[in-house]
């Protein structure tokens, strides 16, 4: 009976363990994602050229590659998503991005986090 104890109490502490680590992966960032500072890139200084950006904090974390031509971004590519992606808000956030030729849009609602994220990467792009 002891065994059987021992068994089941070292599987409930191993499941609490797993779930407590889930929520700490899943939530790493998202408070410092809230509140990342997208400044605003000059694209009169930025030269033609495919420019790479990275911005890294836990599930957030993504890389894309930003093409500009007659300081114009004409494309916006995802060589490294973020972790939990919606297809729909990232091709929602480049459409804006492109449209406005700047960092400077409004979030997509329900992935604030998300959109500051890959914004942090494109303004790093474009910043070098």
């Amino acid at each position: 009976m002891k065994i059987f104890i021992k068994i089941v109490l070292s599987a409930i502490i191993a499941f609490i363990l797993i779930i407590a680590g889930g929520v700490f992966y899943l939530t790493r960032g998202l408070d410092s994602g809230s509140r990342i500072d997208v400044r605003v890139v000059d694209m009169s200084a930025v030269e033609d050229g495919t420019y790479i950006g990275e911005y890294k904090a836990g599930r957030f974390t993504n890389k894309v590659n930003v093409t500009v031509k007659d300081h114009k971004i004409t494309k916006i590519d995802i060589e490294k998503d973020v972790t939990f992606n919606k297809p729909e808000w990232t091709k929602l956030i480049m459409e804006r991005v492109l449209e406005k030729q700047n960092t400077d849009i409004d979030v997509v609602s329900g992935a604030t986090v998300t959109s500051k994220a890959y914004l942090k990467a494109i303004e790093n792009a474009l910043s070098k």
